[in-house]
């Protein structure tokens, strides 16, 4: 490993020696390691050109969002130089695993799940569950997510083709006396869950054969199998063995009872793993389907330590590098919502790791898509399922509020927020919108919008956000119940010119006590009145993710609004066009056919059927929408005899 720790450690990424260091990195295949000014790792990444890359970061040409704020921690790096970029993902891979460096992403919760193994190395090989780090002459499947599925599979698996299980005492002695039987048969022998080796009852041979069978079965290979079973049994009725046609009869059963619990998604044998993602600020949830022969096998969830802090792209190569490095068995195809960065290295390595190519594909049509999608429905769910389980949710906004309050020198946390956006198209259909968040959350009964009266020939943001202002804040308005109580703080969309029109106008209306700040889009600054300088929450923060989804749901809120305007106007003067039609039969147009498409699919006979629409007026609106869907002259414009 070649280690560089820049000198003066603790200082910014911008110092001169920490950027000298990187020039003298090599432009070959490896991985880098940021580390703070006490040595910890904070990124470990893997790159094609190590300098080239490295380079990027001190630049500010990389544009994740995490970034800026990691290399105002940086302090010094190591990196490794390998021979290929297949050997730097693997030992990316890890590095990851051994620092879980906080840049990086990660399993949320790091705990071991539990696999079903079968010791092929022993005399007679047995089933078990198990968490145990992978041994020597051990084969095992999974991971399973969901311990009572994985116990659920092995009491099938046993139905359908007896083995012995590891937790068996007659097992253990048998297997401690290298398979030498004794005459004490074990309890599972007895109720045909077990061959019976403990007594002589197989042959090593015959129950090789068995093995093979489960591990088949458990890869997902079912293909045969019910109509095998069927044509066993009715073999042994016919030689009147009719306890051996009854055990043959409960295996098939096991198999349908399978069958019946998973769900068959395509006709052809698809062998894919279909993985959906969802992310929601600092946690993303995962959902894998593992689908083999066409059936959904089982399917897996996870919860990872990074959500929108990183790109998606960052987020599923993280995920696939950590999930099949544990995976016992590599599918032909993974469907993922968003390729990687670079998914060559990654396809060598799966490819490598299965003994076969595999293929890394954005499923965009089809069944595979209608999967990635469903997939992506239970990832929602198991991030849902998440925040209930650890109030998550709860936790953040406590933290956000309070992070609130200390960052804006607020005399209490922002129980009551308010925020305020303009939409407008150049100056016309302008709007206004007041959002409010009620202790953290959206209170939509108390939102608000405003139609901008100001006469204005252009868009003047500044403008229209103080006339918005002043009427919100008007003696009238602050005493009138129905806007509910008055604001912790006001956010205003935009920067310093929005952050003094908004404190002229309260000025203007004797709400000049009011704490209010300006979040610009830009850098989310968030600009305020008693520095010059703009507060920057850090980023990833419970704070900065709160004033951000406040302004989304303002700038939401006031472009409905705007559109909804605009529709109703085009709407308008369509009508205004067609003869004869005046405000009155227009409101009865509209309110009977909703819109102006439904109007133009309705024919006169339906027309005439409004209340004050005669069969004259119309043949008129049908020929005229019809004119105007051409761009023909309408009748009020042609010609007439």
């Amino acid at each position: 490993m070649s280690a560089v720790d820049a000198h003066g450690a603790g200082e910014p990424c911008e110092d001169a020696s920490v950027v000298e260091q990187v020039a003298k990195v090599p432009d070959l295949p490896g991985v880098y390691l940021w580390k703070n000014c006490d040595g910890k790792v904070l990124y470990v990444g893997k790159a094609k050109a190590l300098r080239k890359r490295m380079k990027q970061y001190l630049s500010g040409h990389d544009d994740r969002e995490q970034i800026p704020l990691m290399m105002e921690q940086v302090a010094g790096f190591d990196y490794v130089v390998t021979e290929t970029e297949v050997d730097s993902l693997v030992l990316e891979k890890n590095l990851i695993r051994q620092f879980h460096p906080q840049y990086n992403v990660d399993y949320r919760d790091d705990k071991s799940y539990p696999f079903i193994a079968i010791t092929i190395e022993d005399p007679f090989p047995a089933i078990k569950f198990t968490r145990e780090k992978r041994r020597k002459g051990t084969r095992y499947f999974g991971p399973y997510t969901d311990s009572r599925a994985a116990r659920a599979t092995i009491e099938a698996v046993r139905k359908i083709h007896p083995i012995c299980s590891a937790q068996c005492v007659e097992w253990k002695r048998l297997t401690a006396k290298g398979g030498v039987p004794t005459d004490k048969a074990c309890f599972d022998y007895h109720v045909g869950k077990g061959p019976g080796p403990c007594v002589g009852a197989v042959t090593r041979e015959q129950y090789a054969e068995n093995v093979e069978r489960v591990m088949a079965f458990l890869g997902g290979k079912y293909k045969g199998l019910a109509e095998e079973l069927e044509r066993r049994m009715r073999d042994a009725s016919a030689d009147l063995d009719f306890e051996l046609a009854a055990r043959f009869r409960n295996r098939l059963e096991a198999v349908h009872a399978i069958e019946e619990r998973q769900k068959v998604v395509s006709s052809r044998p698809i062998d894919a793993d279909i993985i959906g993602i969802v992310r929601e600020e600092t946690i993303a949830g995962v959902h894998v389907f593992v689908v083999r022969e066409g059936r959904v096998l089982i399917g897996n969830e996870f919860v990872l330590d990074k959500g929108l802090d990183v790109s998606m792209e960052e987020l599923v190569e993280g995920f696939l590098l950590r999930y099949y490095d544990e995976a016992s068995h590599i599918p032909r195809e993974v469907i993922i919502t968003d390729m990687p960065e670079d998914p060559a290295p990654i396809e060598v390595w799966l490819s490598a790791l299965r003994g076969a190519h595999v293929s890394l594909k954005v499923a965009q049509r089809g069944e595979k898509r209608d999967l990635l999608e469903l997939a992506r429905t239970n990832a929602r769910h198991t991030l849902m399922r998440y925040k209930v389980r650890t109030r998550y949710d709860e936790g953040r906004l406590n933290a956000a509020l309070l992070q609130l309050e200390s960052a804006l020198s607020l005399s209490s946390p922002p129980m009551r927020i308010e925020c305020y956006d303009i939409s407008t198209l150049h100056g016309s259909f302008s709007v206004g919108s007041m959002i409010v968040f009620a202790s953290g959350r959206p209170d939509p009964k108390s939102y608000r919008r405003f139609r901008v009266r100001m006469d204005s020939g252009e868009a003047n943001d500044v403008a229209m956000m103080g006339e918005v202002l002043r009427r919100r804040f008007a003696p009238e308005r602050r005493a009138d119940e129905r806007f509910g109580a008055l604001p912790d703080i006001v956010i205003v969309d935009g920067g310093k010119p929005q952050l003094n029109a908004a404190l002229e106008a309260l000025a203007s209306v004797g709400a000049g006590d009011t704490t209010v700040v300006a979040l610009a889009k830009r850098e989310e600054e968030l600009y305020v009145t008693w520095q010059e300088e703009p507060v920057l929450l850090p980023t990833g923060s419970p704070s900065l993710y709160l004033v951000k989804r406040v302004r989304d749901e303002a700038h939401r809120f006031a472009i409905t609004y705007h559109r909804e305007l605009r529709g109703k106007a085009m709407t308008a003067s369509i009508l205004d066009e067609i003869p004869g039609v005046g405000p009155t039969r227009k409101k009865a147009l509209i309110k009977a056919f909703g819109s102006v498409r439904r109007l133009r699919e309705a024919d006169a006979d339906q027309i005439a059927q409004v209340p004050g629409i005669n069969h004259q007026i119309a043949e008129e609106i049908v020929s005229t929408l019809a004119a105007l869907r051409s761009g023909a002259p309408t009748s009020d414009n042609s010609p007439r005899d």
